[in-house]
């Protein structure tokens, strides 16, 4: 035999045992395992966030139907003291932890070391009680949303799939799962991954590229499966095309970056001003949420009910063409802090979007520019001053809105609203609000190692 096919041969032969542990490795339930627990993980993310926002829509609708019925309005303005009660004493009696927006809660466990302290924020038990509770919240008239509930239902699944497959990378599984709740509540793909980047990860790890893509695709994939393709405020057209729609991206970028940093800055001191009132009382907290409901009751009867639940309805026809009150914005604002402040489960994103639609409403009828431009301009600003994350903002509006002819204006609205926001007010909501959580968790630990050494 010749020397050069002998060679060839030797090669294969050594070459052999390595083909089959590589076939061996690859056929290994240690290495799909964890992706299928993952993939599984990843689409029930996509149908939950489904099946609430379903949910979510039907609360609000009992909601409006109860109104509407023959009840009183005395009567009727009951419910949401009512409702914003039972919830908060629900929420600290069976599910602690669960209240406010949700992400605040992602962002501390990420910082957290131990999966046992990681758990007392983002465990499947929480996710049910955020859920239930957050449609208590809608079916009571609070102005709060889904999506930041959603945030945190996804994460707490993320990381109970890891768990179970036996993965560890839990900071990445809490990005994935936040990131693919965002995409599912809004079909936003580009925005969940936006979102997780900007304001979840602050410190942003190239090594979760993959879980994050990947998380939002699968529950993007699980949405769109049931949902359909659509624009959450449907397509608007309306783009700058003059001098008085330039103004309008200023106006609209200065004055809504200044009343978003005004809500998150009163947010915070409200309820640093709560917690020292109520120092852990669960008697004192019950009745903060009762006091906040009946706010957001009389708001509701003055407002002739417009400032009930998320604002989708109002924001949306703003968005096509249709002008809101000229104070809508400030009431809503107002139901919005009012339900937040409260405790209770539920999230500002979409009652901020109706904030700033409302806004840039006033402002595009002031500027004779039109409320459907104004409105697109007005919730990049004044969401971009909210959560002081530019980027997740015009990205979340033109995915939402399907206005491709207006990214500039949108980014430049959006970028003017953050830095107008950094001037009135450094804090941002969300990460001030996820130290309360770390230091609740820390306190917890610490009392049960000091209970262990008695």
């Amino acid at each position: 035999m010749p020397r050069t096919n002998l060679a060839r041969t030797r090669a294969r032969l050594r070459r052999a045992p390595m083909l089959r542990r590589s076939r061996t490795v690859w056929l290994s339930g240690r290495l799909w395992r964890p992706r299928l627990v993952f993939w599984l993980g990843a689409l029930a993310v996509g149908l939950i966030s489904v099946a609430f926002a379903e949910l979510a829509d039907a609360a609000q609708r009992a909601f409006a139907g109860l109104r509407a019925s023959s009840l009183s309005d005395p009567a009727a303005m009951l419910v949401p003291p009512l409702g914003f009660a039972l919830s908060s004493y629900l929420a600290l009696r069976f599910f602690p932890n669960s209240g406010g927006s949700g992400i605040p809660q992602a962002i501390a466990a990420r910082h957290l070391e131990s999966e046992e302290d990681r758990s007392l924020l983002l465990s499947l038990r929480i996710a049910i009680g955020k859920i239930l509770l957050t449609l208590l919240g809608l079916l009571s008239g609070a102005s709060i949303g889904r999506e930041g509930p959603t945030v945190q239902v996804g994460a707490a699944i993320m990381l109970a799939a890891g768990r179970l497959g036996g993965m560890a990378q839990a900071r990445g599984l809490i990005l994935a799962g936040s990131a693919a709740g965002i995409a599912a509540a809004f079909n936003t793909p580009l925005a969940g991954i936006v979102f997780a980047i900007e304001e979840m990860g602050r410190a942003y790890e190239a090594r979760t590229n993959g879980l994050v893509i990947s998380a939002v695709v699968l529950a993007g994939l699980a949405s769109l499966s049931l949902t359909g393709n659509y624009t959450y405020f449907g397509r608007s057209d309306a783009a700058v095309t003059s001098a008085a729609g330039w103004s309008l991206v200023i106006a609209c970028g200065v004055a809504g970056g200044a009343l978003g940093a005004l809500f998150s800055a009163s947010a915070l001191a409200l309820l640093r001003r709560i917690r020292r009132w109520t120092r852990g009382s669960a008697q004192r907290l019950v009745l903060v949420a009762a006091a906040c409901g009946l706010i957001v009751a009389l708001l509701g009867f003055l407002s002739g009910g417009s400032t009930y639940g998320t604002g989708y309805e109002e924001a949306r026809s703003a968005i096509e063409g249709t002008p809101l009150p000229n104070f809508f914005f400030a009431e809503k604002f107002a139901t919005g802090l009012a339900s937040m402040v409260s405790g209770i489960p539920g999230g500002i994103f979409a009652p901020s979007l109706a904030v700033g639609a409302g806004l840039g409403s006033s402002l595009g009828l002031l500027f004779a520019a039109g409320p459907a431009l104004g409105a697109t301009l007005g919730m990049a600003g004044y969401f971009a001053g909210v959560v002081q994350a530019p980027m997740t903002a015009f990205v979340i509006i033109l995915e939402m809105t399907g206005n491709q002819a207006n990214v500039v204006p949108v980014m430049l609205t959006a970028l003017i609203g953050f830095g107008t926001a950094r001037l009135v007010s450094g804090a941002p909501l969300y990460h001030s609000l996820s130290r309360n959580f770390v230091a609740d968790v820390l306190r917890h630990r610490r009392t049960q190692n000091e209970g262990a050494t008695r």
